[in-house]
């Protein structure tokens, strides 16, 4: 029956929604499950949720703390979750050279989580008809850092497990931190945003009470707690615009017109990866006189200062806003 086979489809389908919104440390319950699924398109009761979930707990490696209501869910400790048999020899590479990257960016928990998709691609690769050959290619690339490489800060599993559960939410969270003195402080703020400089990872938020945006190192985040209450998102924050006027290079909070001069060979780059959309560049023989328009920061003037004689000349012109 036409019908029949529908329904069978649809249960299916709705069972692996749930299945794929389990998490693997923290517990969820039948009533969050509801709501991401409905989010996600689906219209699904309660009940029925709570009956895949009693099936579900009969069939797979899942956690059911039933010491409260609503029960709890996850996977258990060492379960490898849904496997992903159908990863082709590209997407395994994928999946392991984001491996290689994240696993010094994130905390242990948090990469733990994806420990079987991880997995799932090495053994992809491991059971390949040409396995040597798509094995060799994680040894054919590399990334080299333009900077003294640091090594990654420690950040506590609990609170980035806080502040990304704030932030995903939209709720104001309770922070205890060092300052850059060392002082240790206490707030509330409205999470808005987590950004990856090099090896150290921030967050953008609100000082509740406030109206402007601030800026904390996650390392130096020594207790966090996400709260129930929402808050309302403020009215034309973006965060891109926000990195991309220059606060994380200690903004002076103004653009300006940039010109100097610099030996050829070493501005050659600049031809390649210019400083910024408008930059011009004209030949002076052994020289090359660039002009662009950037965020006047810290950072502007730490690289320009690193350039040391190969670079003279140099000129900024504040622009009106």
């Amino acid at each position: 029956m036409p019908g029949s086979h529908s329904y069978v489809l649809d249960n299916a389908l709705l069972i692996l929604e749930i299945l794929r919104r389990i998490p693997r440390r923290t517990y969820t319950t039948s009533v969050h499950l509801r709501e991401q699924i409905i989010a996600a398109g689906h219209d699904v009761s309660l009940r029925t949720v709570q009956r895949h979930l009693d099936a579900i707990c009969s069939r797979f490696a899942i956690e059911c703390d039933t010491r409260g209501k609503p029960f709890g869910y996850r996977w258990m400790e060492g379960a490898e979750g849904l496997k992903l048999p159908l990863l082709t020899a590209g997407e395994a590479l994928l999946l392991q050279l984001a491996k290689s990257e994240i696993s010094q960016l994130l905390p242990a928990r948090a990469l733990a989580s994806m420990a079987p998709l991880f997995s799932t691609a090495r053994r992809e690769l491991e059971s390949s008809p040409a396995p040597q050959v798509e094995r060799r290619w994680l040894k054919k690339v590399q990334r080299i850092p333009e900077s003294q490489p640091l090594l990654t800060p420690k950040i506590a599993s609990v609170v980035f497990d806080a502040v990304s559960d704030a932030l995903y939410r939209e709720c104001k969270l309770n922070i205890h931190y060092r300052n850059a003195q060392g002082r240790h402080k206490q707030a509330t703020v409205w999470p808005l945003g987590l950004v990856q400089q090099g090896v150290r990872l921030y967050l953008v938020c609100r000082f509740e009470g406030y109206d402007n945006e601030r800026i904390l190192a996650l390392p130096r985040i020594v207790q966090a707690e996400a709260r129930s209450e929402v808050f309302p998102w403020p009215t034309g924050f973006d965060l891109a615009n926000y990195c991309n006027d220059g606060e994380f290079g200690m903004s002076r909070g103004r653009k300006v017109r940039l010109r100097f001069h610099i030996d050829k060979t070493c501005g050659q780059h600049l031809l390649e990866s210019p400083l910024a959309a408008d930059q011009t560049a004209s030949d002076l023989g052994d020289k090359l006189e660039i002009t662009a328009t950037v965020a006047d920061t810290e950072l502007l003037l730490r690289w320009l200062r690193g350039w040391g004689e190969k670079i003279d000349g140099i000129e900024m012109t504040p622009l009106m806003l």
